[in-house]
């Protein structure tokens, strides 16, 4: 079956996700996953820092970093420490985190 077909075929989003990055453990399709939480992570963050009303660089001095840091944060173009996460989210932001690991 052509992946055109695959595509038309698909019940599921998962299914798509299969057929465009592979099967869960492979290595395109963690690299997917990876990005996917990257993206989500960023865009959680702006839409909080916009809800509070404060601009990267005010974030950035509640938490004590630079406003560069934020705004790598906010276009998924970095890494963060957990707790740095939370001291982002909770410190800066007055938001709780949670963690689930499934």
């Amino acid at each position: 079956m052509k992946k055109n077909e695959a595509i038309r075929k698909t019940k599921s989003f998962d299914e798509l996700l299969d057929i465009q990055y592979g099967k869960i453990g492979t290595t395109k399709r963690d690299e997917f996953e990876t990005k996917a939480q990257y993206f989500v992570i960023s865009e959680t963050l702006k839409d909080a820092r916009h809800a509070a009303n404060l601009t990267q660089e005010e974030l950035a001095d509640k938490v004590g970093t630079k406003k560069s840091y934020i705004s790598r944060l906010e276009n998924g173009k970095c890494d963060i420490q957990l707790s740095t996460l939370y001291r982002i989210f909770e410190e800066g932001l007055g938001r709780r985190v949670s963690l689930l690991i499934g």
